[in-house]
């Protein structure tokens, strides 16, 4: 992770199947569900400068990451390995040193997140963060204001 600041990590999958517009692409053709989700996480990250890493199941040998300096953030989880693995592990690593938040639909890994001292939202939360920047807000990223705690 780049030094300083607010990091935003995005369980992919999760937040694709929790949005019908993007579910809809999913069935079409998974890499059009990533796309559309990818540019607007982007356009977020371009807005606010908020760091952006999305994580996806992958079907790999090893963890792939692809990313530019200035690019969000893109890993695929190695074969037998989910994505949560390596959001609760950036999480454990990270939530420490930087202002971290993630978004998933998965109350369990919210839990283990928030354990490790990130903050979580939800797939709605997240399109309400993601729409908020488009109308003029000023693009700071409110934790408190935008988390939200799992109801076990």
């Amino acid at each position: 992770m780049q030094s300083g600041g607010r990091y935003l990590i995005v369980d992919g999958h999760s937040i694709i199947f929790g949005w019908p517009e993007l579910r809809k692409l999913h069935a079409r053709r998974s890499s059009l569900a990533r796309e559309a989700l990818l540019k607007q996480l982007r356009d977020y990250q371009d807005w606010t400068g908020v760091h952006v890493v999305v994580v996806f199941d992958g079907k790999g040998k090893k963890v792939d990451a692809t990313a530019d300096p200035v690019e969000v953030q893109v890993f695929y989880s190695r074969s037998g390995q989910s994505a949560d693995a390596i959001i609760e592990r950036l999480a454990s690593k990270y939530a420490k040193r930087f202002e971290l938040m993630v978004a998933t639909s998965d109350l369990m890994e919210a839990e283990t997140v928030q354990a490790c001292g990130a903050e979580w939202i939800s797939p709605d939360g997240l399109r309400g963060l993601l729409m908020s920047h488009g109308r003029g807000s000023s693009g700071r990223m409110s934790l408190r204001a935008k988390s939200r705690t799992p109801v076990a």
